[in-house]
């Protein structure tokens, strides 16, 4: 380990005069090169100093004393937020939870013989989070290290639910949040901003990331997305994706699934959720790890694109897709290192199935954005080229169609809706 940890400080807010919650957290391991162990603090957000290049950069993670976690942490009373694992996550603010996590596991069977699966699919919800997307996790934790880091505020590029949420916790710790976002950002999300407070910016594409490290650098202010070329992320936010790993193993009733599909842009939830079950096998609580499996916009898909060439991480151009929040240009590090651990692949969809995919899950009375369904839909292409999937499966479900109103086709115009007539002859016939 390159140094020791410096004592943790925790800012003047929801959290002075308390300290955080118990972790067994021990420092930041590259994934460049696994034997360099960082210091918790400060936090390396661009990614590893010894092993990163201008021409690829590696992320890190957050590595623990597992030998002194006690296996009784997975037999415990569940607590209304990602409290409960506390010893395998970093630092948590107290009082800062949001009641984040334990959201809903759902069997479908018309989804899966939609898709061409014998069993049903297991469906993790995670819309029933506090601001309605799987980001709660994530933001849980990276809202936390700025508080122990002393930092001034928070920082994140986003046209969308990672916006969304960094503010709301921002704004429960007493920090000052702001949101850098493009004019193509839809209204639902610059009202949700408004709403909680945020500075929200509105810059062109090219300028998101230019504008994100000036704020850092001159501010302070803790960044809670991307700050380099190929994506490293904050390496504090993706540990609390861990813990949808760690609550679809108790979903089932103590079991591992056969097959996790996963929504992919930058691939921190694929990573969070690989590294759960990784770290289940490792303690010993379960026997194997199941495949892990990415899903992107076949637009663009970085990931499939850096697999396919054995590249670390590669950057691509593309059209836009209805999945707007995981249309990214540039994959990570990170992603291929999930997909390898766990024997996994990576998946597309086309626009056209990812629509349909939608349209299906509403007839399960579930309403997801289009990223949402991504898992849904790389299944149904994948099984239409006679692909095998171990099951049980499982995909999540990230975020709330509500987000997507103004894009919708379901927000139909006045002059399309029915009249009362034609409703309560139509109910006669049912």
């Amino acid at each position: 380990m390159a140094g020791s940890s410096p004592a943790m400080t925790w800012h003047p807010g929801i959290a002075s005069g308390i300290a955080p919650t118990a972790s067994a957290a021990i420092g930041q391991r590259s994934l460049g090169d696994p034997t360099l162990l960082f210091p918790l603090a400060p936090p390396l957000l661009r990614g590893c100093p010894r092993t990163s290049t201008p021409d690829i950069q590696y992320p890190l993670e957050i590595d623990y004393e597992y030998a002194k976690i006690s296996t009784d942490i997975f037999r415990q009373p569940a607590l209304p937020s990602l409290e409960r694992w506390a010893r395998l996550l970093p630092p948590l603010a107290p009082e800062l939870s949001l009641g984040e996590g334990g959201t809903a596991l759902v069997a479908s069977r018309r989804i899966a013989r939609w898709i061409g699966l014998e069993g049903p699919i297991w469906l993790k919800d995670e819309s029933r989070n506090p601001t309605w997307s799987h980001k709660d996790r994530l933001n849980y934790c990276i809202v936390s290290t700025a508080l122990a880091n002393g930092a001034r505020g928070i920082a994140v590029a986003s046209s969308g639910n990672h916006g969304a949420s960094a503010a709301a916790y921002a704004r429960r710790a007493g920090l000052r949040c702001v949101v850098i976002s493009t004019p193509g950002a839809q209204a639902a999300f610059e009202h949700f901003q408004s709403a909680l407070g945020s500075d929200f910016l509105l810059v062109p594409g090219e300028e998101r990331w230019p504008t994100l490290n000036r704020i850092v650098d001159e501010t302070g202010f803790m960044p809670a997305s991307n700050l380099t070329r190929f994506h490293t992320g904050n390496p504090f936010g993706p540990e609390g994706y861990k813990t949808i790993a760690y609550e679809i193993f108790s979903q089932l009733g103590g079991r591992v699934p056969g097959t996790v599909v996963l929504p992919t842009g930058y691939g921190e939830l694929l990573f969070g959720v690989a590294k759960g079950f990784r770290e289940l096998k490792a303690m010993g609580v379960a026997d194997v790890v199941p495949r892990v499996v990415s899903a992107e916009p076949a637009v663009r898909a970085p990931l499939a694109h850096a697999m396919s060439r054995n590249l670390a991480a590669a950057e691509v151009t593309g059209e836009p897709s209805l999945a707007a929040g995981i249309a990214c240009t540039v994959s990570s590090y990170r992603a291929a290192v999930a997909l390898r651990e766990t024997a996994g692949r990576p998946l597309t969809f086309h626009e056209e199935v990812v629509a349909e995919a939608a349209g299906e899950l509403a007839h399960e009375g579930l309403w997801q954005e289009y990223s949402g369904v991504a898992g849904i839909a790389a299944l149904r292409e994948a099984r239409r080229r006679g692909e095998a999937f171990a099951e049980p499966v499982v995909t999540v479900l990230t975020s709330t169609g509500l987000k997507e109103m103004p894009a919708s086709p379901i927000a139909s115009s006045a002059a399309a809706r029915p009249l009362l007539d034609s409703v309560i002859a139509s109910l006669r016939c049912t």
